[in-house]
């Protein structure tokens, strides 16, 4: 029992990663109609937004006491954090919590990345074929993942969860289990925190008046037109938050995964089979297939099924794509005529 809620809690935090970039690229298709292959840079770019937020936190004020020397007779430099020396105790706190703290950072940079990337190229692939938008899309996935790799380099590069969920904690006394079942507090967090992001994206395009209207636009974008609004300036938008919604996410997993410089591929590749699976243009579909084959790739990934069947947990997402499209072709929560010629 303890190895099969294990397993579940495994699949339902990477589910949320999952869940979360294909959120994101369901809401860029279903808007705008484009396969957007660049989608996983700007996972990675919001990682790379908590790792410069922590940089920045580091920087420190050297001063010379002139009246201490070290053991070899030159002057004793004093190193402190200038955050620390202008914010004191909060300052500490900061840095500490520079991973959650990072998001202040992360949501202005990634919409305002989201919204020149839609202005200056994706805006000129509107009608294309989507073949045209996967190649520039993916050639500027590329780009940015060199650039990333020119500044920061090509190791991973750790960033350390809070201090106050830097531990376990025993989820099996949820149960009636006992201390028996332990799991790493930050994966909890983050689970939690992505249930939060895609119950407010949501009810942002579910219960406001804006969000309404795009979802007007998404089923016919020609009418709400004709009554006089600038859908496509609503469009935008919703690219820049599809951005946020990466972003946030790549920031929050970097606890559990040090960011590198093609994490944003890595997960690219998994998010559209959660897409394709899910129903192309369906964001419940994306999201309830990213919590399934999340807990699917966990479950097989576990010994004894590895034992059976080498390698399975690598191909199991491919494998219940291909089984799903078989008998599904629009995949689980797919709407008619998407993708159909």
């Amino acid at each position: 029992m303890d190895a099969i809620l294990l397993q579940v809690l495994n699949g339902l935090d990477k589910g949320g990663a999952y869940a979360l970039i294909a959120l994101g690229l369901t809401l860029v298709f279903g808007t705008l109609g484009v396969v957007n292959f660049a989608h996983g840079a700007l996972f990675m770019l919001g990682a790379f937004c908590a790792v410069t937020f922590d940089k920045l936190l580091k920087l420190e004020s050297v001063v010379v006491d002139p009246e201490k020397t070290t053991a070899w007779g030159s002057k004793l430099e004093i190193r402190t954090p200038y955050v620390e020396a202008w914010l004191g105790d909060f300052g500490k706190v900061l840095h500490d919590y520079s991973v959650p703290a990072s998001i202040l950072l992360a949501i202005p940079v990634m919409l305002a990345i989201g919204i020149v990337m839609e202005r200056g190229l994706i805006r000129h692939f509107y009608k294309r074929p989507h073949a045209d938008q996967i190649l520039v899309t993916f050639g500027l996935a590329i780009v940015i993942q060199e650039v990333i790799k020119h500044f920061f380099g090509a190791n991973p590069i750790p960033q350390p969860a809070p201090p106050a969920f830097s531990g376990t904690a025993y989820v099996g006394t949820l149960f009636g289990m006992g201390q028996t079942l332990a799991y790493p507090w930050w994966r909890i967090i983050y689970l939690f925190f992505s249930l939060a992001v895609i119950g407010a994206v949501l009810a942002f395009l579910q219960f406001t008046t804006y969000g309404m209207v795009v979802r007007a636009g998404m089923h016919d974008r020609q009418t709400v037109g004709f009554l006089g609004i600038d859908i496509q300036r609503r469009f935008t938008v919703v690219f820049g938050l599809a951005a946020v919604v990466a972003g946030v996410a790549g920031v929050m997993y970097t606890p559990i995964l040090p960011p590198d410089y093609h994490m944003g591929m890595d997960f690219l590749v998994l998010s559209f089979v959660v897409v394709v699976v899910g129903g192309m243009g369906s964001l419940s579909g994306a999201v309830a297939a990213g919590f399934l084959l999340g807990i699917l790739q966990s479950f097989a990934s576990m010994n004894e099924i590895n034992s059976l069947v080498p390698g399975i947990d690598h191909i199991i997402i491919y494998l219940v794509a291909v089984v799903v499209l078989l008998t599904l072709p629009r995949g689980l929560l797919g709407r008619k005529g998407v993708m159909e010629e």
